[in-house]
């Protein structure tokens, strides 16, 4: 029997405010413990929430830019559960009235595009952090991060592979890095995903037993995760078991998954309307305002390389796929307005350096996009070859110097002065006879052994296309 995944995600995403969801104490990271807390985010007797503006603004662009509709009124609720991490026991969260609903988003799937169902995007705050104590047998509570802002984006149960799970997390985090409304930080935690997945035997409607699996923080986790419960629940069923509804946490480890606790429902949760803030309207005015903020999303940005710029679908989807990527792109382009020769190198030279051993934030690479411009543009006006291009390439990320300085200060500069290349042409060709009568029998591939040659003489110097010519020429000649 063969067994189809059912998977749904709830993507909890840090929203990029100064102060928290309900208090004015600072969202910052890595502040020393418990130090970023007051009496309302402790949970104090007596005091009252007051609702960051911030908070919904950007939950609103999250939710027109994946197509939801807008909900108001909406309302907050408390989501009742004791954890040590929450000192109020409850937590505030939406319930029945979210902010927004029944949205979508696109993906790349093995047979094509993709349409994913949105259920719902809600605000809520978060809990506190618990610190374990590997040498001994305790724990300690870090309250810095109970109320910062969340925003939840629960998706319809619409994805069938672990890879379509992994590129719907990498377009919402495209999405919410472009509108810049969450630094989209995992190691972090600013962008963390819970996964239900389920099995069901290929054909059947009705939907398996599902596990949830608890607070992923790479794409790389979600995607081994769910790899490995669809072989734990497939063997559970091959074997005439039955698949235990519970929450699991992912060992990255041992790449195994461990039971947490019984998988709870939203009647353990004892919701209901939070008494302390009220319902919050948004108007059709404040909607369209929120509307017309939207920057160009990932979708249309690539659209646009393709259409205008005429970039191949696969450049205009790697070059788009970040923020930060596209806006170099772009600022480079403005120097140097080949689209196609620009993109190759980002791709390739670029883009190793990027990935690579000490890899390097985009935002922080030595080469500034108008520098790599300007170093394509000496390519292209003969000042050097593509070969010692790279070789600048290299010079100018370790030193961050830009490529004029870098080709002066090796000398670097393409030799195309005919009369100097044409006696070392000549000394090749005496040095080399057999090659000589080869190419004049017609075998002119061996044109490149002498052009080689002519470059290991120039240290990669000779215009190649010139020394080509010359070498074509001379040999030409009996």
């Amino acid at each position: 029997m063969d067994f189809e995944p059912v998977i749904g995600l709830e993507v909890h995403a840090q929203l990029k405010t100064k102060s928290k969801i309900f208090c004015g104490c600072s969202t910052t990271f890595g502040a020393p413990p418990n130090t970023n807390t007051c009496q309302v985010c402790l949970g104090m007797p007596g005091v009252l929430p007051v609702l960051n503006r911030k908070v919904v603004e950007y939950t609103m662009k999250m939710a027109l830019a994946t197509h939801c509709t807008i909900t108001s009124p909406n309302r907050f609720a408390r989501k009742n559960y004791f954890y040590p991490d929450l000192p109020k026991g409850y937590q505030v969260s939406q319930f029945e009235l979210p902010i927004a609903e029944r949205g979508w988003l696109e993906i790349e799937a093995a047979a094509g595009v993709k349409r994913i169902g949105i259920t719902r995007i809600h605000m809520e705050e978060d809990a506190g952090k618990l610190v374990h104590d590997e040498r001994e047998p305790e724990s300690y509570v870090d309250l810095n991060r109970t109320g910062v802002p969340l925003m939840e984006i629960v998706s319809e149960p619409d994805l069938r592979s672990p890879e379509e799970a992994t590129a719907y997390l990498r377009k919402l985090h495209a999405i919410l890095r472009y509108l810049d409304i969450c630094d989209g930080n995992m190691q972090e935690g600013s962008f963390r995903c819970d996964a239900n997945i389920s099995l069901r035997p290929v054909g059947q409607e009705e939907f398996g037993t599902r596990t949830e699996l608890k607070n992923m923080n790479s794409f790389r986790n979600v995607q081994r995760a769910l790899e490995y419960e669809i072989r734990r629940q497939r063997d559970i069923l091959l074997d005439g078991g039955e698949v235990a509804q519970e929450t699991l946490l992912w060992d990255a480890d041992r790449n195994v998954t461990n039971s947490m606790r019984g998988k709870e429902e939203a009647h353990d949760y004892r919701y209901f309307p939070d008494p302390d803030l009220i319902p919050v309207v948004i108007d059709d005015e404040w909607i369209e305002r929120t509307r017309e903020s939207l920057p160009e999303l990932p979708d249309e940005r690539r659209q646009r390389f393709i259409a205008d710029l005429g970039l191949p679908d696969y450049d205009a989807a790697v070059l788009t796929a970040s923020r930060e990527l596209a806006d170099y792109f772009e600022a480079a382009l403005a120097v140097y307005p080949q689209a196609k020769k620009l993109s190759n190198w980002m791709m390739t030279e670029l883009m190793r350096e990027l990935k690579g051993e000490d890899s390097i934030d985009i935002a922080a690479c030595p080469i500034t996009p108008q520098n790599l411009g300007a170093l394509l543009n000496m390519i292209d006006k003969g000042t050097i070859s593509g070969k010692i291009a790279k070789t600048v390439f290299t010079e100018m990320l370790e030193s961050g110097k830009d490529a004029e300085t870098v080709v002066k200060e090796k000398n670097l500069v393409q030799v195309s002065d005919e009369g100097e290349l044409l006696a070392i042409v000549a000394e090749i060709i005496a040095a080399n006879p057999e090659q000589a009568a080869e190419y004049r029998g017609g075998k002119t591939k061996v044109l490149g052994y002498f052009v080689g040659q002519l470059m290991q003489r120039t240290k990669g110097r000779a215009n190649p296309k010139l020394a080509n010519q010359l070498f074509a020429r001379e040999l030409a000649r009996e």
